[in-house]
Formats: C-alpha cells, structure tokens, sequence
C-alpha cells in the first residue's frame, strides 16, 4: 500500500487509535491537540477517554441502546483483544490491559421487578452465541465468582453476562501513544479549521477530524457529563465490572490494578465541567457500598468529571468524502465502538486492508 501523509485533529481515544493504527500500517501520522501533552489531567478539560471505566458491555448497554450499537460492541471486544495484545508484547511487564471474565447485573430484592423489566430489554438475537445470555446466578453461585458482592440490604439478585469485557483505559491511551513513536504528536496545539485535505492550511492526503466535544463549531455536537470515583480498595478483590439495577441510580463499580475501583454513574445532561457536588457522590458511594459492604474501608483517590460528545439522536456518525473523515458522537460508547467505526472508516478510504 502506498504510503499516506496523514493529519489528525484531535488526541483522545479516537485519535490514538486512528494514529497507532495507520502508523503501523506504514502511514506518515501527524496529530495536533489542545491538551499540553499525552498524560491524563482529572479536571474535565482532558480527553474524555481518560475519564472513562472501560467496561466493554454491548449486551449491558442494550437497555438503551439499539442493536447496531450491540452488534459493533461485539465487535470491538474482539479488536481490542487484539489491539491491547500487541501494546502489551511491545511492553512486558505492565498489567494487563484487557480482561475478558464476562460482567455482572445486580439488584436488590425490593428492585427485582425492574431488574427484570430491564433483562428482558437486553436480548435481541445480536448475541455473538447463546452463552451470551444473561446467565441468573443464586448465592451460591454469585459467591464463587464474586465473593465480596453481597447486599447490605438482604439477599441480591444477580446475573451474568459472559464474554463482555472491561479495559484499562488509562493506561490503554498511553500505551496507544507511546507505541507509536513515528507519530509526530503537536501538543498544545488546538485545530481552529479542517477542509479536505487541510488542517489549518497544511496539506495531507487524509485528514480526520476527531475532536469529539471540540468540534462544535463542525456538527451538532454537545457535552454530557459523567461522573466518576476513583477509590482504592485493598483486598476487595473484585474481578468483574458490576452494575446496580435500581429505579433511580444506574451506578458501576469497575476494578482496576492495584487495587483501585472506579465507581460512576452513566450520563447527566448538562456541559458543566465544575467538580462533583456532595450529593453525587454521597449516591454514588452509598450504592456502590450497599453491593459491596467492604468498600467502607477504601479511600478516595480522586473524583473526576468530564463532557462525552453526542450528537442529537445519541447515535455515532462517521462522514467520509474525499480526503475528509469526521467521526463523532460516541456518547458513553466511546470505548466500546471504537475500534468498530475506526477499522469501518479505514476499510472504506482503503487505509486498512
């Protein structure tokens, strides 16, 4: 394949992911971003990939998602098996990046009733094979695979939805830009306008636009905030990434190495970017530490905030026209569409093969 003179607005998630991937592929990759440099920042201004659990749940997400989202996700869990494979030969050694053990639905019993309501919203034939069903596990059961998941309020409910995944997006992002060294990364360096093959007057064969949030002034664009916790938890234990049904809350509890767990809640309509008040994270701690009564003992590490783009409908978009990708609107998917809308862009300007 010939080689291309790629340009890239924007150094989040889909920005690293584009670059690592083009750059291996033999591509010369330049990415300019506003941000001072590859590390992560917790004050909401950073990318949005950085403030982010990972969990890799298309069957979870589902309860309002639609089936392309599901069917994508599937998808990208296998890509980014592959992906964080190849980061990690390139650097023995660190933890692991991916884990793929399945992901749990739990629910006390006063909420069964809308647990239910929401299980029988998850299956819709998208299911990569019938293990894939959520699996209802009894105490026994849910003993043996998660043994400090109990209810502080009586017996919970719980589920298991095997072959979903959670990925370490911290260290993914990092790894995504130091295994990448040919890349010419231009750090503090906002992109103010993009046309077909130009960012900011200079020429490439390919540009992408992949500012999410930052692109407003191209599309629709909006923030909306998440909310996250992290927490460090020595001897929890927690393998799986857990999700609380409950009528008004729809918190996770994700683990992480060393002994960190982020608790967070999915989405909140608004581009505030201030810190969390007190009472998310009075509701944020006292759901995660009604399933998981050990949780008392941790420590706060930080709590971070930040906008997600979405677009109108909730839905991605990918744009493609001659020497011009935009791709956008991920909303809380970002981690689990990624790999899916990237390889579909580059298959289809035959950038991959």
């Amino acid at each position: 394949m010939q080689s291309m003179n790629i340009g890239i607005a924007g150094a989040g998630l889909l920005g690293r992911l584009v670059a690592w991937t083009l750059a291996h592929a033999g591509h010369r990759v330049s990415v300019f971003d506003p941000a001072a440099g590859p590390e992560p920042r917790f004050d909401g201004r950073g990318a949005a990939g950085f403030t982010a659990a990972g969990m890799l749940s298309p069957m979870a997400e589902r309860e309002t998602a639609e089936a392309d989202v599901a069917h994508r996700g599937w998808q990208s869990i296998e890509r980014w098996q592959e992906i964080t494979d190849r980061l990690s030969q390139a650097s023995p050694g660190v933890p692991k990046l991916f884990v793929r053990q399945g992901s749990l639905l739990v629910a006390h019993g006063s909420d069964q009733g809308a647990a239910r309501r929401v299980l029988a919203r998850l299956v819709d034939g998208s299911e990569p094979s019938a293990e894939a069903q959520p699996q209802a596990l009894d105490a026994a059961a849910l003993a043996q695979l998660e043994p400090s998941l109990h209810g502080t309020l009586g017996r919970l409910h719980a589920w298991l939805l095997a072959g979903e995944a959670h990925i370490d997006t911290v260290r993914t992002l990092l790894r995504l830009h130091d295994d990448a060294p040919a890349v010419q990364w231009h750090w503090a360096q906002a992109v103010q306008h993009i046309q077909p093959g130009q960012l900011d007057g200079r020429p490439y064969d390919w540009v992408f636009d992949l500012r999410g949030v930052g692109a407003k002034a191209s599309c629709a664009v909006r923030g909306v905030r998440g909310e996250m916790v992290w927490l460090h938890a020595p001897g929890l234990g927690l393998n799986r990434p857990v999700r609380l049904l409950h009528p008004r809350h729809r918190v996770y509890v994700v683990p992480r190495p060393d002994d960190v767990v982020l608790v967070g809640a999915s989405e909140i309509e608004t581009e505030d970017r201030s810190p969390m008040s007190l009472r998310s994270a009075v509701e944020l701690m006292a759901a995660a530490h009604s399933v998981l009564p050990a949780l008392a003992e941790s420590r706060i590490l930080r709590m971070d905030t930040n906008l997600r783009p979405a677009l109108p409908d909730h839905r991605p978009q990918c744009h493609v026209e001659p020497g011009l990708v935009r791709i956008n609107g991920l909303y809380r998917h970002g981690w689990l569409l990624a790999p899916s809308l990237v390889d579909e862009a580059l298959g289809q300007i035959g950038l991959l093969t």
